[in-house]
Parts: structure tokens; sequence; C-alpha cells
């Protein structure tokens, strides 16, 4: 069964048919059924529900040409390869390709090559990261498409980005010891502030977990959650500081991370400006993502392994980890390495070049 949102929009129930299927509808009162045919959680699904509301039922969409961009891109919201994305990742490419469809959708697959696929980068260049979704998105569906043979070529070879300063840099800036004393200070327990940032710090989960973890995912101690980004169950225990920071509160009825005024949750987006605020006053320019990296650099530096981290953090690349577990391991080889830099007196067996030996004028 496909878990109702919270909280559940005005007049949308479902039911489940006796095949198994999600049936969603707008029902206000005791009025007629409008059935809602789109797929839950997608643009077209909201658009057929703000009709609906009005007492109509959205516009079925265009037959798209064959063999055309628009045509590929329907055919590719049909496979197994588009539901193994997570419900995020799929929002955010529907959002990249609404433009692009408008503009392109009618344009020949032959017609899509890399000067074009260019083009949309070079457009979008003043937000790096769209233009990095934008072609990261067209690449996927045009590998699906060769493996599927509706493609021959893929027209996202060749297109490479720079990397950024803050990639070069190592991406969000780690937390140290002295920021998390920093904020800390500025926000103790019994403030919503110290709530978001004890659940980033020791549970180490994104963002989108974050806003929505609350006391129905806890059982026995340990949080039990099905991550947004890989659809990868983690499972953490609520460590003895993070319990006492609950205790004190405040927190939301349906998540930890509650809104101030309804007790409901939060928004992503929503709860990564609030905590940017927090820690603006608390004088650290950091984000969430950095106290995820401290978070898995301290469990590495523990002894973490890699199938630990990736356990803990719901990584699933295998390549992850490794960035933790390597660094810790260089700083345990390194202060090794240190004690043996020392050499006394006795321990030299190999003179100086300037060494004179006792006798010599």
């Amino acid at each position: 069964m496909v878990a109702m949102p919270r909280p559940r929009p005005q007049y949308l129930h479902h039911q489940v048919s006796r095949h198994g299927k999600t049936v969603w509808y707008v029902r206000m009162g005791k009025g007629p059924r409008i059935r809602i045919k789109a797929t839950y959680g997608t643009p077209e699904f909201e658009e057929a529900y703000q009709a609906a509301l009005q007492g109509e039922r959205a516009p079925a969409p265009g037959k798209a040409a064959k063999g055309t961009l628009e045509w590929l891109w329907m055919l590719y919201r049909q496979s197994d390869a588009w539901r193994d994305l997570s419900l995020a990742t799929r929002k955010q490419r529907e959002n990249i390709m609404r433009p692009v469809l408008k503009g392109a959708g009618n344009h020949a697959l032959s017609k899509i090559n890399a000067a074009s696929i260019q083009a949309g980068k070079d457009r979008r260049s003043a937000t790096p990261s769209q233009a990095k979704h934008f072609v990261t998105t067209m690449r996927n569906m045009f590998a699906w498409a060769i493996d599927t043979k509706l493609a021959r070529t893929d027209p996202t070879q060749g297109i490479k980005f720079k990397r950024s300063k803050k990639e070069k840099k190592g991406g969000f800036p780690v937390w140290t010891d002295d920021d998390i004393e920093a904020f800390e200070r500025r926000w103790p327990r019994g403030t919503r502030q110290r709530v978001m940032f004890d659940i980033f710090l020791y549970t180490g989960l994104r963002r989108g977990d974050a806003a929505k973890v609350g006391k129905q995912h806890v059982k026995n101690g340990v949080i039990s959650l099905e991550t947004e980004k890989t659809g990868t169950w983690v499972y953490i225990p609520v460590l003895p500081e993070l319990q006492a920071t609950l205790d004190a509160g405040p927190t939301g009825d349906m998540a930890f991370i509650g809104n101030a005024l309804t007790g409901g949750s939060l928004k992503k987006e929503v709860l990564g400006n609030l905590f940017a605020e927090a820690c603006r006053a608390a004088g650290i320019k950091k984000s969430a993502h950095g106290l995820r990296k401290a978070a898995a650099t301290n469990v590495a530096d523990r002894g973490g392994t890699d199938s630990e981290l990736d356990a803990l953090f719901g990584w699933e690349d295998g390549q992850t980890s490794k960035i933790y577990t390597k660094a810790s391991n260089r700083k345990r080889l390194a202060t090794r390495a240190g004690a043996k830099l020392s050499r006394t007196e006795t321990e030299t067996s190999i003179p100086s070049p300037d060494h004179k030996v006792r006798g010599e004028a």
C-alpha cells in the first residue's frame, strides 16, 4: 500500500483494488469521485489533483510522435529503470525535463546530438548544479534507450564538467569540534534548533530523511527508516545524547523536527533554511551535510569499517565509505610514522655530510 502523505492533501483518498492496485481519487463531501490516473508523486498527479478540486478532470496528455524526444521520455518514465529511482530523483528529473520538452519535445532523436546537449548545458551555466542535473538526466535516459534498442547513440558522450572549487576542496566542509561546541553553546537543549542539530549529528541522516523521522520510526531504541535518496533501509541506534535532546524537546507530532505552529513535519527545503539560520546565529558558516560528514568521519576514526559505514549511512555505491576509512587510515599511519621521525644521537647510524671525525683538523 502506498503511504499517505502527511498531512494528507484535502479531499484526497485512496483504496486498494482486489488486484492489489492503489487507486487515488478526489471526493468533496458526498460529491462524485474524480479519479486520478497519474502516478502518485509526479507533477502530473499534482496537476490532476488541483483540477479535481475545481471539479474538473485533468486533460489527457497528447500522444507524442514516435521517434521524438518526448516519445522517448514517456517510454523511459514507464520503465523499470525509472521506477528504480527514488521519488526525490524522479521529481528532480521531471522538473529538469519539463522546460526541455516544452521547447524540444517534438524534435527527432536523430537531431539530439552532442552540440544540442552542450548548448543546453551552457544555457544553465549560471547554475552549475542545474547544468549537471540536465546532463545527468539526459545521459541516464539515453543509456536506457541504447540498452532497449530505442536509440543508437548517446549524445551526452564527451560532455564533461570542470570540478568546482567546492569539489576540489572536498565538497561541503566538515564540522570541527570547535564548531560543534559553538553551536551547542548558542542552542542548548530545550530549543528547536538543538533538536535539528542533534538529529543531524547523532543519526547522520540526509536533510530529507531528517525532516520526516519521528517516534513512529523508533522501536526498541533503534530508528528504522527507508531513505529518500536511495530507498535503502537504515537502522540507527538512538544514542543517549540524542535521547536527552528529544526528551527536552520541543518535538513535533509526526516528526521530531516539527513545524513550530502546527507540529507537523517540514519540507526538507524549509528545514535546510531554518538550520542555516541557526548556524549563522551561532557564527558558523557550514551546512547540515557537513554534519553528516562529521558523523561519518567520527565513525571511521573510531575504527568503523566500509561495510559498517555503508549500513549506517545508507550508501550503496561501495565507494563513499572508502573516502572516510581511507582518510582515517592515513591519519593512523601518519601518527605511527611520525613517531619514527625522532632520531636520537645513539640511533643515528649515517653521519651528516658536514660531520667531522674526532681528531681531524
